[in-house]
């Protein structure tokens, strides 16, 4: 009998949420059903301003949201149900990564948060949801991120190794895949769509970059460039993750960007995230075919032309080409690891997030 997983997550865009319904071979994968779940415009504003100003988000908010995600990702599982046509009764579990909201990995009590009260999830579906996949890596001190190499490495090694899956979303990670038994590479580079968004969200009042056609209209400022790469994230050594807690607006306002042309600021945005992807590439693994792109980032025909210029001898393409739409790996990801944790199996690696073991991720909660 076939056990069937959904995974629900939202990213750091904060537009709502992606959930597939997925099974799972020795190793393969078929996504059976898709969705995608847009957040209520004042829930996003709420989250949007929560990330902006945690200062400013009290205990009475910070739990409304949580309850509020929650529903929200409870009703984007009914949805998947509802689409699939299928008895809830063979859906095994959900894996919901929540929203995060704030990931501190560095402090002295290091966390990573993420919203969506999986009870919530649970209740509202009757079915077994996994949620809190970080707290555990962390505990055993780990990054708590990133979370996908695992699965990268599950879902690739045997067919493409050696390659680089890389995960364009708010912040950009990379998955290196080397040949044998060799460590599994894996770290956030940087920005990736959230310095782009959010400075199109200031000046253009746009949501992001379309295509990436404002950047394509800008000229890359050199000078600005230099400074924003000699930030000491980009020269730390693995393992390492970030988040819109470091790479935000105000990080960007240290630097003089009101004095150039606002397209060109976002050319130069653009440039910043594809060249630190690019070097974090070729510091990894120095000879590289084969780049498969997956996460918003991989529409932003500009930032996707800058890479492949700074990856000059590589193939740079979706995952699509590998049999998953780049659209869905995230989402699948979190289905694959609600079953992992459902068979008491690890489900990070610690050669990614540095944590001292392999754990078992995620907490349980039984509808």
């Amino acid at each position: 009998m076939t056990d069937y997983y959904i995974g629900l997550i939202s990213g750091t865009s904060m537009d709502g949420i992606d959930a597939v319904l997925a099974s799972f071979d020795e190793d393969t994968l078929q996504l059976h059903v898709t969705h995608s779940h847009a957040y209520p415009k004042k829930l996003r504003g709420q989250l949007q301003d929560a990330i902006n100003d945690p200062a400013a988000c009290t205990l009475d908010q910070l739990g409304t949201l949580d309850r509020w995600v929650g529903e929200c990702f409870r009703d984007a599982a009914l949805a998947v149900i509802e689409k699939s046509k299928m008895d809830k009764g063979v859906i095994a579990a959900i894996g919901s990564h929540g929203q995060t909201v704030r990931h501190q990995p560095n402090g002295d009590h290091p966390f990573s948060l993420q919203i969506g009260d999986a009870a919530t999830i649970s209740t509202g579906t009757g079915i077994t949801t996994v949620a809190d996949f970080r707290r555990a890596d962390i505990a055993a001190g780990g990054q708590g991120a990133p979370l996908l190499p695992p699965f990268h490495d599950w879902l690739f090694r045997s067919r493409n190794a050696p390659c680089v899956v890389l995960n364009i979303g708010g912040i950009a990670n990379i998955t290196v895949l080397k040949p044998g038994d060799e460590p599994v590479i894996g770290f956030d580079t940087g920005p990736g769509n959230t310095l782009l968004d959010a400075w199109i969200r200031e000046q253009r009042q746009l949501p992001h970059d379309d295509r990436g056609r404002w950047g394509k209209s800008g000229t890359v400022v050199e000078k600005l460039l230099t400074d924003l790469a000699a930030d000491d994230y980009f020269s730390l050594a693995a393992p390492k993750s970030t988040g819109f807690e470091y790479f935000n607006l105000g990080w960007l306002r240290n630097y003089d960007i009101d004095d150039y042309d606002p397209a060109d600021v976002q050319a130069t945005l653009c440039e910043l995230s594809a060249a630190t992807i690019c070097t974090a590439i070729k510091n990894s693994i120095p000879a590289m075919d084969d780049v498969y792109v997956c996460g918003g980032g991989v529409y932003n025909d500009d930032l996707l032309r800058r890479i492949r210029h700074n990856l000059p001898d590589s193939t740079v393409s979706s995952t699509e080409g590998v049999g998953l739409d780049p659209d869905w790996v995230e989402a699948a990801a979190f289905a694959w690891l609600a079953m992992r944790t459902t068979k008491n199996q690890s489900g990070n690696l610690p050669s990614v997030t540095g944590a001292s073991r392999k754990v078992v991720l995620g907490a349980i909660h039984s509808p």
